[in-house]
């Protein structure tokens, strides 16, 4: 029977209290228990709960030191209160006092303690506290096996883990998403899926994980066709989730189902959330619609760093350098993805000198360089094959400690090897730590690309002998090259054929083309006609061109002008065949062919490539196309040329 006086009832006065906590009026609800004539054990722990509750958290301590009641109900409420708040050396402080007052602690105070051990990362606090859980029997509790379970994955202990996982009698959804984001961290997606499968009860938590998980991992096609499974199985994504598969959609630029998501987005009314939105930003520029990316990039009322950053981006992916530069300058709080993003632009643009100046920029703003900026920064000067640049960017890795990275090693070595510097691509692949496949395919192809065939065979099969890695389509491209170059036709026919049953990997129209290479150069011309022909697809145009190099050198004109024939049905928009043809009619002589072949590609409309040509001079990028006269100094460069030449006459 519920005690009254004066009109006053103590239950209903403790549910306004805990009402108004819910509300957020924190101080009427204080108002209202300061003035209770008389107060139960409910009414002190609906108060400090809430206001722990509502992070007032010196209020509540104020409270809880003057509360009259030792139950344990009252002390979990603060010890969970304490943690909740992130006040977890507290929270065990105040667990030790209420052991010393001779208050036997509950399932629920475990779990508070177990979760307050994790985040301070004490390993032997916690096996303290393991004791104590035996020692009052709740080891069989399923929220306090929950928390045991999180315990262990936090500091890193996953055996242990997975034992109390499986010798739990009881297990909920907790436990098994517990498990499942044990797999899910450690990256073994295809055990994650198996928990995944095997969980009796699932979650939105449960289907959001695996979702993310998918889309982040690159597996962009899973990723949507669980969120579908999801949808039909009743679950209603949360925010997380409809971020990752429309970052999915992105990825597979599924331009119009990305679009269908976006309107529901907008009619359940989850339009102002900024990392759907920065993800729809990505969608459209990805699947080149920038216009309606930046309509929704517009339309963000409150745009973070990373809403800015996925438009830059946008731009930069679509070649639009003027509208990237532009926005990036508007930029309120640049960090360092910002400045990666437009230099990633210049870059995939082939626009080096306006990337090493953005470089330099990032440098004298203050803003650091990490390892995603020196990664870009070294792939042009790869392609520029500037050491002077590519020596410099090393020294800022090493000053930045970032040279024991495997993909900073990896571009070093990509760098080296294509600015012809091959001794200093050696030595940075020997003093790797970690060498993964990118590595192996850099240090072998860099070693063919530079004439060193038979050392990067030998670099290959001491890759098979000590490493752990399978070769990929990648390096056997590098191998068939470096057979080519050195006259192992036999051998790279061996790697050939050993593709698929020894490495399993079905060879691909430039694995074929490189054989075709291969043979034609060692003057095996009858048999690169038949491996051409005898292939299980269409030859690509670059295969014919290779048997039409191969016949040149030997001076095989009769099937130079078969094969010439085939070219000009297959790519008449392609230069390659008739450049070819042309040079083998000049090598014997045949002018009138060569001005028929010209003729002909000048009727069909095919026009060579124009060289290009750069030089570095005094840290500056030069740029010169033959038959081009735009460079600001091209009228003195000309008279130096004619000197030369008069000189060279002279002589």
């Amino acid at each position: 029977m519920v005690k009254e006086f004066n009109g006053f009832n103590l239950v209903a006065h403790n549910c306004l209290i805990n009402a108004n906590v819910d509300w957020g009026n924190v101080s009427e609800a204080r108002r209202l228990f300061d003035e209770m004539p008389e107060r139960n054990e409910v009414s002190w722990t609906v108060l400090i709960s809430g206001l722990l509750r509502c992070g007032r958290v010196d209020e509540a301590m104020w409270y809880f030191g003057r509360n009259p009641f030792q139950n344990v109900f009252l002390w979990t409420a603060t010890i969970s209160g304490l943690v909740h708040n992130g006040l977890s050396y507290e929270a065990m402080g105040v667990f030790v006092k209420m052991l010393a007052s001779g208050v036997a602690p509950n399932d629920v105070t475990f779990t508070s303690v177990v979760r307050a051990c994790g985040d301070l990362g004490d390993f032997g606090l916690g096996k303290s506290v393991l004791v104590l859980i035996v020692k009052f029997g709740f080891e069989d509790k399923l929220s306090v096996s929950n928390s045991l379970v999180s315990f262990n994955l936090k500091l890193g202990n996953i055996d242990l883990a997975r034992r109390i996982f499986n010798r739990m009698e009881e297990r909920d959804v907790v436990s098994w998403t517990a498990i499942l984001d044990m797999y899910v961290d450690t990256g073994d997606l295809i055990e994650a899926r198996r928990i995944f499968d095997e969980m009796p009860e699932r979650n939105e938590i449960s289907w959001s994980v695996m979702i993310s998980r998918y889309s982040q991992g690159g597996y962009s096609k899973e990723a949507v066709s669980l969120f579908h499974e999801m949808i039909q199985c009743g679950f209603i994504p949360n925010t997380s989730c409809y971020s990752s598969v429309i970052s999915a959609l992105a990825s597979l630029k599924a331009l119009q189902e990305g679009k269908n998501i976006h309107g529901h987005v907008l009619k359940i009314g989850m339009d102002r959330d900024i990392f759907i939105f920065c993800s729809l930003v990505d969608l459209y520029c990805k699947s080149g619609n920038t216009k309606d990316g930046r309509l929704v990039f517009d339309s963000i009322l409150e745009k973070n760093v990373v809403c800015w950053n996925s438009m830059v981006t946008g731009y930069s992916l679509n070649g639009q350098l003027a509208e990237a530069k532009e926005l990036f300058n508007q930029i309120p709080n640049k960090n360092n993805i910002s400045w990666n993003s437009l230099i990633t632009g210049y870059i995939e643009t082939e626009n080096f000198d306006r990337a090493f100046e953005t470089f330099n920029e990032m440098i004298l703003s203050g803003e650091q360089s990490n390892k995603s900026t020196f990664s870009s920064v070294l792939k042009a000067c790869a392609s520029l094959v500037s050491l002077e640049k590519g020596e410099y960017m090393h020294a800022k890795v090493v000053k930045l400690g970032f040279q024991n990275d495997v993909f900073m090693g990896t571009a070093l070595v990509d760098m080296y090897a294509k600015t012809g510097h091959i001794e200093s691509s050696r030595k940075v692949f020997n003093g790797m730590l970690i060498k993964n496949e990118i590595a192996w395919t850099a240090m072998i192809q860099g070693l063919a690309e530079n004439g060193f065939a038979e050392e990067s065979l030998s670099l290959f099969e001491e890759m098979e002998r000590t490493s752990t890695i399978t070769p990929n389509d990648l390096i056997l491209l590098s191998v068939f090259f470096a057979c080519s170059h050195c006259g192992l036709v036999d051998k790279g026919l061996f790697y050939f054929n050993s593709m698929e049953k020894v490495y399993g990997i079905k060879p691909s129209e430039r694995h074929y083309t490189s054989v075709v290479d291969m043979l034609s150069r060692a003057g095996r011309i009858s048999e690169a006609e038949m491996f051409i022909t005898d292939m299980p697809f269409e030859p690509e145009v670059n295969a014919w061109a290779a048997l039409l190099s191969g016949c040149k050198t030997y001076g095989n004109e009769k099937l130079a002008e078969k094969i010439a024939k085939k070219l000009s049905e297959l790519a008449e928009t392609k230069s390659g065949g008739y450049v070819l043809l042309s040079n083998i009619y000049a090598s014997s002589g045949r002018w009138l062919d060569v001005s028929n072949i010209r003729k002909m590609m000048q009727e069909k409309g095919v026009k060579k490539s124009r060289g290009c040509s750069w030089i570095e001079v005094r840290n500056r990028i030069h740029l010169f196309l033959s038959q081009d006269d735009s460079h600001a100094q091209s009228s003195e460069i000309g008279e130096v040329l004619k000197l030369l030449n008069s000189e060279m006459v002279i002589l």
